[in-house]
């Protein structure tokens, strides 16, 4: 099994009526997917075309999934492109990437046809009435290894320029295989998705529903600016699995939706992409104590996640969560400052999980794909995360912050992440952000809640040290989010200033 979609085919032979994919207009079966895909992927081929990006540029909906896994079965690698970002980083994005093609649908052909002035493009809607070429496709099969490209996912980095992650079958089925394994993945799995198809989230509940026979549910984006309505519909899908962004869990926990509407098929709740708040988990807990809750932890380089914690205690509403263990079959390292192994910095992450760089841009990957700073013997890729981690003495791994959160502020090293962690416990506060200025050398509150300045101020100074505390507090109405649903920090960072 080299390849993800010969996990998909098996699928297909086991549960060929299944709903593959699904949200509030279309749904698939397998069957219907999987031949579908086969129509785009005739479309794309192309005597010695392999490897090749091709661009998807599609509203996530099934018929954008099965785009993407047309893209696979040509040979090449889907790149999936956000259709509300504006053109300009489209066109930054199309710098490095130099796609081969772009699929789009009729609905996007004005911009595409803007974005593809020398790129050939394909409309979803002519392609799936192209018959199958069944022996062109195969040939391409029979090439392909397991180290080949399935997607390349281009996030922005902490510089903004686009970067695309490029990952291999081999890591996801490696990293599926994991997932898959603890969580109980299986053909009676409904799968609520909240995340775009390009954040590496989508990964797990889509390739997870993909090989197992279960449903993969696309979730409004606009439910959830209204909870009730989000549970509502989740109670209509019969949803019983989900896996969101923890400011997704947080909307619903801070509007008491569970006052009003209960999910009712609802058995497991896992989180990751930012730090879940206790405050709102504790809400979520006290509603529904025995749900699983899993707190999942990793960056895109990873495929999706590295290590994990399945909630197994009580935690106060200002205790940090942990991130728990690494994943079967992924290996986590803890360095000093040094290179040198501790129990506490920065980690680094090895095994099959891993990326193998960034598209065409080898400074990049060279600068954070090393070598093995503890194995001097044969050659060893590790990836440095830039998250700092520490051990406890139970095993477990504490997150501590990201290393570009970390600032040096009246003479002391500070995680930003405490001081956001002790003020998210706060009663009324329903959101926040920490935010540094080096020039003034000032630590900035952004916050979401009904709390006085005064009353927040005591508040903050009774549970953390006074060289921590904020020097200015600015309140918003409502947190901005970015495209991902998290909260938008790059954005307070630049713009906080607008907002006093």
């Amino acid at each position: 099994m080299k390849n993800i979609l010969m996990y998909l085919e098996k699928t297909r032979e086991q549960f060929p009526d299944n709903i593959a994919v699904a949200d509030d207009v279309t749904a698939f079966s397998y069957n219907e997917l999987l031949s579908q895909s086969e129509k785009i992927g005739t479309c794309l081929l192309k005597p010695g075309r392999r490897n090749r990006p091709i661009a998807v540029y599609i509203e996530r909906s099934p018929k954008c999934v099965s785009a993407l896994l047309g893209v696979i079965a040509s040979g090449n690698f889907y790149v999936i492109l956000d259709t509300y970002m504006p053109l300009a980083r489209v066109r930054s994005i199309f710098e490095t990437l130099n796609p081969a093609a772009v699929i789009t649908d009729f609905e996007h052909s004005g911009p595409a046809a803007e974005l593809c002035t020398d790129i050939p493009v394909f409309y979803y809607e002519e392609m799936i009435k192209m018959k199958r070429d069944k022996e062109g496709l195969s040939v391409i099969r029979n090439k392909m290894v397991d180290t080949d490209p399935a997607y390349a996912l281009y996030t922005s980095g902490s510089t903004g320029r686009p970067k695309g992650t490029v990952v291999s079958h081999r890591a996801l089925i490696s990293y599926t295989d994991w997932f898959i394994q603890s969580f109980d993945i299986s053909e009676k799995t409904v799968f609520g998705s909240q995340t775009p198809l390009y954040f590496s989230m989508s990964v797990s509940d889509l390739y997870g529903a993909l090989r197992t026979g279960a449903r993969y549910q696309i979730i409004p984006k606009k439910l959830f600016s209204f909870p009730a309505d989000l549970i509502k519909y989740m109670n209509s899908c019969k949803i019983n699995t989900i896996y969101w962004v923890p400011s997704a869990l947080s909307i619903v926990a801070n509007w008491d939706t569970f006052s009003y509407v209960r999910p009712l098929y609802l058995l497991k709740v896992m989180f990751a992409g930012e730090v879940m708040p206790n405050k709102q988990l504790n809400y979520w807990r006290h509603h529904f104590p025995d749900l699983l809750y899993a707190n999942l932890f990793g960056p895109t380089e990873t495929t999706d996640i590295c290590c994990y914690y399945i909630l197994d205690r009580e935690f106060q509403d200002d205790e940090s969560l942990p991130i728990g263990y690494a994943c079967d079959n992924c290996d986590l390292l803890i360095i000093d400052d040094e290179g040198k192994e501790s129990d506490q910095g920065e980690l680094l992450v090895k095994g099959s999980f891993l990326a193998d760089g960034y598209y065409n841009d080898p400074e990049k990957t060279s600068a954070v794909f090393i070598q093995n700073p503890l194995n001097p013997s044969y050659p060893e890729i590790v990836y440095k995360t830039g998250d700092l981690v520490s051990r406890q003495r139970t095993g477990e791994l504490k997150y501590l912050g990201r290393k570009d959160f970390q600032i040096k502020h009246m003479g002391y090293r500070i995680e930003l992440g405490e001081i956001e962690a002790a003020v998210s416990a706060i009663d009324k506060i329903r959101s926040c952000v920490c935010i540094y200025d080096s020039g003034p050398d000032k630590i900035i509150l952004v916050y979401e809640g009904r709390i006085k300045r005064d009353l927040l101020a005591e508040n903050i100074r009774n549970r953390i040290p006074a060289y921590m505390c904020p020097e200015e507090y600015i309140r918003v109405r409502q947190m901005p989010y970015n495209a991902n649903g998290k909260i938008d920090r790059n954005y307070l960072k630049q713009h906080y200033k607008e907002l006093s």
